[in-house]
């Protein structure tokens, strides 16, 4: 079986899975694979998502680890086998691998949440508000490397305008709202697509407004993308060197608490519009 150099998203996110199996069941990635009857560097390999399964070899490894818990294991079940390329694929090689994992990582979600605090929602961005943003990196970025981005992110929009959406949440702070990235002309037009995205039934658009006396992730942009099954539920949060994944119980459960906690302090879907057109009206 020849090894994946690049794996992705999901597949890390699997072997990450299997690897915390193995821990709770207390067995050594060497023992694992001597039960197994495997090549002793087989789990190792599998857990950094470097080599595919089949879904025949998962439930063998699920029975020796003794995961009593079938809905979890018939959730990684369906993501074994040889992946399907999704749109994204298209991109491979040419634009940061993390913008792809992003892309994957929605396609596949059961709902999203996202928190932004100086940005908009990459879901809902217009093309030339996404031109603005990508111009004024430092150092400068290839032209078609700019336009490779747009196309991509443009492109990830069928996630919330597919038949059916996926179901999403987008906190937005006030500051986001207000910055004029790209002009007037730019920044009007993109809250007048704010507007219409919040208009989908399955979106909710809430504004975290100035008069908020702090929350928590407070400059931070984050997506928690929930999974059909909870245990494989994923964060992502921006940095200045990439995207940044969590999976951890622990750290699922407490990002998810400090979502509840801002959408405390934001406003309600009809209080957020009436903010977004006062906002556009000054423009």
């Amino acid at each position: 079986m020849a090894p994946r150099h690049y794996p992705t998203i999901s597949q890390r996110r699997f072997g990450a899975e299997l690897r915390r199996l193995r821990d709770a069941a207390g067995i050594s990635a060497p023992t694992a694979a001597e039960r197994l009857g495997a090549d002793r560097t087989m789990i190792s390999n599998i857990e950094a998502g470097r080599f595919g399964i089949s879904e025949e070899r998962l439930r063998r490894i699920a029975s020796i680890y003794e995961c009593d818990n079938p809905e979890l294991i018939n959730s990684l079940a369906a993501m074994t086998g040889g992946r399907k390329k999704g749109w994204w694929d298209e991109y491979r090689g040419k634009i940061p691998s993390d913008f792809l994992d992003v892309a994957e990582l929605e396609h596949h979600a059961h709902s999203l949440r996202t928190l932004q605090t100086a940005h908009i929602p990459g879901l809902f961005q217009t093309e030339d508000h996404a031109r603005a943003l990508f111009d004024l990196f430092v150092p400068a970025l290839p032209r078609l490397e700019v336009e490779l981005r747009i196309a991509q992110r443009l492109a990830r929009h069928i996630v919330i305008a597919g038949t059916p959406g996926v179901p999403y949440v987008g906190l937005i702070h006030e500051a986001a709202l207000r910055m004029r990235t790209g002009g007037r002309r730019v920044a009007k037009e993109q809250l007048r697509r704010l507007l219409e995205e919040s208009e989908r039934p399955n979106v909710r658009l809430l504004v975290i407004p100035f008069t908020a006396e702090g929350f928590p992730m407070a400059g931070d942009t984050m997506m928690y993308v929930s999974a059909a099954n909870p245990h494989l539920d994923t964060v992502e949060v921006d940095s200045p060197i990439g995207a940044v994944f969590f999976d951890s119980p622990t750290q699922l459960a407490n990002f998810r608490r400090r979502l509840d906690l801002v959408e405390q302090v934001a406003l309600n879907p009809s209080e957020s519009r009436d903010l977004i057109l006062e906002i556009s009206g000054n423009l």
